[in-house]
């Protein structure tokens, strides 16, 4: 099980990171969910590395 807090700060970051668009918090809240199990498992989502060159 993940934490609250921890699923809130990871989903905070992606939206803050996606320039806050208005109406999006449970994409967010899920993104960073799935995210943050994908880390748990040792598997890399491929999300947090899109932006990065």
């Amino acid at each position: 099980m993940i934490a609250h807090d921890a699923i809130r700060e990871r989903a905070y970051d992606l939206w803050d990171r996606n320039h806050r668009p208005a109406g999006y918090e449970l994409e967010f809240w899920l993104m960073a969910e799935r995210e943050l199990k994908a880390e748990r498992r040792g598997v890399s989502s491929g999300l947090s590395d899109a932006g990065r060159a």
